[in-house]
């Protein structure tokens, strides 16, 4: 019996060089996922154009219509086919693919869009006639004459037509419109200084607008504050706190939102990279790392930040829909979004989110008013002398205690300090104790309900932390150091983060091969489980590209500690006590949470209680 070899046969495959058409689908199923990513790629164009006014039209959840309408600068007529062609663009010269200032650069959405779709595109620019060229399923059309008053209008229709299997990988039609509303969204907090409006036309009727947000005037923050609050609420603008700062010519602004305002999910987490909306996972990662102290780990913050640097300094080609960037040095851009959140979140100290004091509101709802007007309660409050009949009625024989003198007896109330010495403090003076727990504090303009376990649990557990930063991490060290053998790619990326570890007391060195030895632990932990450490370490570091197992473990204990040494609920507390720790609440940043993120306390203004009882 012969056995042939398989290496030897004369089936044996023929390298061919593709068309252009598949050329063009091989690409459209890099740049266009879907329909959102097509209005992403015409935004982007349009916005690089220098467009003040964008409106996106929608049919079908973008697959059968998607029309892009701008004031930009358009296209001249002899150039519309080269901006159908692969890799034609006015973007870049193709010298420096590095100093890049604009969204798009690789000439590949248009002519990716003309071969899955039906794309028509009608430009004018000044001074010339409009024009408008059409490509179906890659076919490409003559340049024809065409009435536009300014900018460009791009056409698109039944997207996918030309490849129909991908139509299978849609979803619903409201999944796709939401995925391009948020597209549109994102583009929209980018550029405050752009109209955008975005409208549904499915069916063939008018339109319904979906989102919209007029240009934005002001400085740089006014506008970027004022945009914010249009595309992510109001609720979030007020709870937001101002980033700006430098660091070795990277620049980070925008707005992160307090501990205590929340999130369940990492839905309204926006981050920008010189404009450009990305999801990078080094980014997500840094801001969750600013909260790491603040937040349970069921909870997510809420931000919109902006890194500006040198184009040179980030590589935006590394990924086919630029959604990933890679900076040259990662660490830096890392440091500068920890350290300015931290800062901000500091600073603002004790200042807790409006939605607890909304939430609060919310809960305490007055009875539905009946058909009749509303009754004005100050207004239906008897005479005195119509008191002091009621008082003889019922109780003859104690009308006189209603006079203004009588002989009854009447505890002292201790003297307390009048509110008007006090009305310029945050937290106000305290009034009283409910339940053994809380604390009602009367404001110049309000009151302010304390949570005073959660509270006092925050102020000893910053106290403890202040310690521990400065007096460092002691360390245990082993009898017999802990051998972990693990691969030789693994020691590596432990190895590098060795300095670190070492800060909060867990030192560690190369033991030979892929082994490393723990040589000493964080002495606050107690006995521990060096390897099962080291392990949790490791994939952390493969996930996040970072670890926090060993300061997360520490703080724990902390916090446990804290919590124990404050002040317990069902405790009395006198006067002087209660404006102590209100006192001490102002003075420490992050008192406005407890440790595990929830509010330590409760403000509600006068006119909000007053609407509450009918009296405004």
């Amino acid at each position: 019996m012969v056995y042939a070899d398989p290496n030897i046969s004369d089936n044996r495959p023929v390298i061919r060089q593709l068309d252009d058409a598949a050329i063009n689908r091989i690409a459209a199923g890099e740049v266009v996922e879907r329909p959102a990513s097509a209005v992403k790629e015409l935004v982007e164009n349009a916005i690089d154009a220098g467009a003040a006014r964008i409106a996106i039209d929608i049919a079908d959840g973008g697959k059968t219509l998607i029309r892009v309408t701008d004031d930009g600068c358009g296209i001249a007529a002899s150039d519309l086919p080269l901006a159908l062609s692969r890799h034609a663009t006015s973007k870049i010269d193709g010298s420096d693919l590095l100093n890049i200032h604009t969204f798009g650069f690789r000439g590949e959405a248009l002519p990716s869009l003309g071969a899955v779709g039906r794309l028509s595109i009608t430009s004018r620019v000044p001074g010339a006639d409009a024009a408008s060229i059409r490509v179906s399923g890659g076919q490409m059309e003559a340049v024809k004459p065409a009435a536009l008053r300014a900018g460009t209008v791009v056409d698109l229709r039944d997207l996918f037509y030309a490849t129909p299997a991908r139509l299978k990988f849609m979803r619903t039609d409201r999944a796709e419109a939401q995925a391009i509303s948020d597209i549109v969204k994102r583009l929209a907090m980018a550029e405050p200084a752009v109209a955008f409006t975005l409208r549904d036309v499915s069916g063939g009727r008018e339109g319904r607008v979906t989102f919209r947000a007029d240009r934005e005037n002001g400085d740089l923050f006014d506008a970027l504050h004022a945009r914010l609050a249009r595309v992510l609420g109001r609720e979030f603008a007020e709870n937001a706190l101002q980033i700006d700062a430098t660091r070795e010519g990277l620049r980070l602004y925008g707005y992160a939102a307090l501990p205590t305002y929340s999130r369940g999910a990492a839905v309204a987490q926006y981050l920008f990279v010189n404009g450009r909306p990305v999801r990078d996972k080094m980014l997500t990662g840094a801001l969750r790392a600013a909260y790491f102290d603040f937040l349970s780990r069921d909870r997510h913050p809420a931000a919109a930040l902006f890194v500006d640097c040198d184009p040179t300094l980030v590589d935006v080609n590394v990924h086919p829909a630029k959604s990933e960037v890679r900076f040259r040095d990662p660490g830096l851009a890392r440091g500068l979004i920890v350290s300015s959140l931290r800062h901000a979140l500091a600073e603002a100290g004790h200042r807790a989110s409006s939605t607890v004091a909304n939430a609060t509101l919310g809960a305490m709802r007055p009875e539905p008013e009946s058909v009749a007007p509303a009754r004005v309660y100050q207004m239906d409050r008897p005479s005195p002398a119509a008191r002091q009949a009621a008082y003889r009625a019922q109780s003859p024989g104690f009308a006189e205690l209603s006079q203004d003198y009588s002989g009854r007896f009447v505890e002292p109330v201790p003297e307390v300090a009048p509110i008007e010495e006090r009305q310029d403090l945050p937290l106000g003076a305290a009034r009283g104790q409910v339940h053994e727990n809380y604390i009602i504090a009367q404001t110049a303009d309000g009151m302010v309900i304390v949570d005073q376990h959660a509270a006092h649990e925050r102020l000893v557990y910053e106290k403890l932390k202040s310690q521990m930063a400065k007096n460092g991490v002691a360390a245990q060290a082993l009898l017999i150091p802990e051998i972990v053998d693990l691969t030789e790619s693994d020691c590596t990326r432990l190895m590098a983060v060795a300095e670190d570890l070492a800060r909060f007391g867990l030192a560690i060195e190369p033991f030979g091969g892929g082994a490393i030895a723990v040589r000493e632990t964080p002495a606050i932990l107690g006995e521990v489980d060096a390897r099962a450490m080291i392990l949790d370490i490791l994939d952390e570091l493969a996930d996040q590209g970072e670890s926090r197992t060993v300061q997360a473990r520490i703080e724990a204990i902390l916090s446990r500690v804290a919590c124990h040494g404050s002040v317990r609920s069902g405790r009395r507390m006198r006067a002087e006590e209660m404006n102590a720790l209100l006192r001490e609440m102002e003075a420490t940043p992050h008192s406005g949470q407890c440790n595990h993120g929830r509010p330590t306390y409760v403000e509600l203004k006068l006119s909000d209680i007053e609407r509450l009882f009918g009296r405004s």
